[in-house]
């Protein structure tokens, strides 16, 4: 009797150690949630200054959604790294990454997209009055994303590189445009985040990124060797020197370097 319940209780447990990996998965769709709902009531509004001209105000409170996009793919990280080491990698699970990625890193970088775009139309005179259709370009982010996930869940070669820029890589790189808007002492960097045309264009580029045959770096490590590891190190070494050198900005430097640097590596192995 007492053994049953001892093996019982052993399968059960076992069981539940099965659904850690899920867990974490589901954390990674709870904060793409949260990002989004600080996106989304960050209060934007319209002041005047003393010569009469249109500015916007805009609380800081959308800081917090680029935390926990960064937290969302600090646990996507997690979930598959806990799966491989319980050996509780599953189908659904699979699915259920993609689920959640296609919200943190989807919905949530194009809801960043849609936010700046009404800052940019905000600051023109007239600009309340403008068709909400100039905004829903923001949209083709999240309608990548869910395509180029569905699409990674076919692909059987992926195991040593992806075909498209991962969308982890493009939420963080947007999930970095509050911070650097908010952040820089630079001027520049404030305008071209709020220029609807600089917009556009990322939005395009983005897109295409997702959805292209782009052969990019997968970052799993299959060993700890060194010959098989040193693009993940070198990667890992120029974002500590971009972060400590650029802070905020380190973002998209670390993210052209990957593109470039998943393109030199696939042109030496061709």
């Amino acid at each position: 009797m007492i053994s049953n319940i001892s093996i019982w209780l052993l399968k059960y447990i076992f069981a539940g150690m099965k659904q850690i990996p899920n867990l974490f998965t589901l954390l990674n769709l709870f904060f793409g949630c949260l990002a989004i709902i600080f996106i989304l009531q960050n209060g934007i509004a319209i002041t005047y200054s003393a010569d009469g001209s249109q500015l916007v105000d805009v609380p800081e409170r959308i800081w917090l959604a680029s935390l926990c996009m960064a937290i969302a793919a600090l646990v996507d990280f997690l979930d598959g790294f806990v799966a491989r080491a319980l050996k509780a990698s599953s189908a659904m699970g699979k699915e259920l990454d993609s689920l959640a990625d296609v919200v943190s890193f989807g919905v949530a970088p194009g809801m960043v997209f849609y936010q700046f775009l009404r800052i940019s139309f905000m600051r023109e005179d007239g600009g309340l009055d403008m068709s909400m259709i100039w905004l829903w370009p923001a949209l083709l982010i999240p309608c990548a994303a869910a395509y180029r996930l569905a699409r990674f869940n076919l692909d059987q070669s992926k195991e040593l590189s992806f075909r498209g820029i991962p969308t982890p890589a493009v939420g963080l790189l947007v999930a970095s445009f509050p911070l650097i808007y908010w952040t820089s002492e630079n001027s520049l960097f404030a305008d071209l985040l709020t220029n609807k045309w600089v917009l556009y264009v990322l939005i395009v580029l983005l897109s295409y990124g997702m959805v292209s045959r782009l052969p990019m770096l997968a970052l799993k490590f299959k060993d700890f060797s060194r010959q098989a590891n040193w693009p993940k190190m070198l990667l890992l070494l120029v974002t500590i020197i971009a972060v400590f050198l650029f802070h905020w900005l380190a973002a998209p430097i670390v993210f052209l370097f990957y593109i470039v640097l998943s393109l030199v590596i696939k042109n030496k192995v061709s």
